[in-house]
């Protein structure tokens, strides 16, 4: 078995979980095929026998890899669509970072994680993506996002105005610092910083949620994920930010924006004794009560 290892970079604190889980990868005899930077880090912490096979791009990554786990939080697991694209490997997000609803397996858990590789005894879930379409080339080969899209005033400019449509239709101008378009599974990240709903991962549904509107009477709505939201946007300043996750492109007013949902899926596994609603008690602090320990 071939895994691939992405992470950003790593703190001191997690030298030790980091070499934990080598160790056990290497006792399961499953092979590490290791993200280039990382280790070109890693190796001046943890001695190596002999250099593992490395990967830069998605073009790197053999054919057989089974798994890419990502080593940080969701940030991190977000940068890893860039690498699997539409090959479905399934993405394993060990939780390096803070809050982590898509990172959710934690540094605890690495044994239980490799034995339940080597069994088979791990549950894989779908997770629906967006894409966007642009008049102009926007973010290269990977256009899409697993978490969500964005307009956003640049720098300290004045709010920015950004008509949008469903399917062609006017649905609102938003007055505003910026516009949210999440995925389900992004309904966790930005979108509920800005006051938007938590969806379930395996709703059809993309949900608009401003950021900082003017008019205190605008709020987030969910769409069916079978409409095609399109955007233009004006504003004082002759730039805008466009984001997809966490990358960033700058654009202006002649550009014309619409969002769909992708055509391909990107698989998240998890460990059996975890789920969603599990990771909202856990996350979220949901039933962390006084009122829930008292017993009658």
């Amino acid at each position: 078995m071939q895994v691939a290892l992405y992470s950003r970079g790593f703190i001191t604190e997690d030298i030790g979980n980091i070499r934990l889980l080598l160790e056990e990868l290497k006792r399961a005899e499953i092979e590490a095929i290791i993200y280039e930077p990382f280790f070109g880090t890693l190796q001046q912490h943890i001695p190596f026998d002999t250099i593992p096979t490395l990967f830069s791009t998605a073009a790197d990554l053999p054919g057989k890899i089974e798994f890419l786990m990502s080593l940080g939080g969701d940030g991190t697991l977000l940068d890893t669509v860039s690498f699997i694209r539409d090959t479905n490997i399934p993405v394993i997000g060990i939780n390096f970072g803070r809050l982590g609803f898509l990172a959710s397996i934690g540094k605890e858990e690495i044994h239980a994680l490799v034995q339940a590789l080597l069994n088979r005894t791990y549950i894989v879930d779908q997770r629906s993506l967006l894409h966007l379409d642009a008049n102009i080339p926007l973010f290269g080969e990977v256009p899409y996002a697993l978490n969500e899209f964005t307009i956003h005033k640049k720098d300290t400019s004045a709010m920015v105005k950004i008509h949008t449509y469903l399917n062609g239709e006017f649905l609102n101008t938003y007055w505003a610092d910026g516009l949210i378009v999440a995925t389900p599974t992004g309904s966790t990240g930005y979108s509920l910083s800005c006051g938007g709903p938590i969806v379930f991962p395996d709703a059809g549904n993309f949900i608009i949620t401003p950021v900082a509107p003017h008019n205190l009477n605008v709020r987030p709505i969910i769409v069916p994920s079978d409409n095609i939201i399109s955007f233009e946007v004006e504003g004082r300043s002759d730039q805008f930010l466009c984001t997809l996750d966490s990358r960033m492109e700058t654009i202006d007013s002649t550009v014309q924006l619409a969002i769909k949902k992708e055509r391909f899926k990107i698989s998240l596994l998890r460990l059996d004794d975890s789920n969603f609603l599990h990771t909202l008690r856990n996350k979220l602090l949901w039933g962390i009560d006084a009122r829930n320990m008292i017993k009658i």
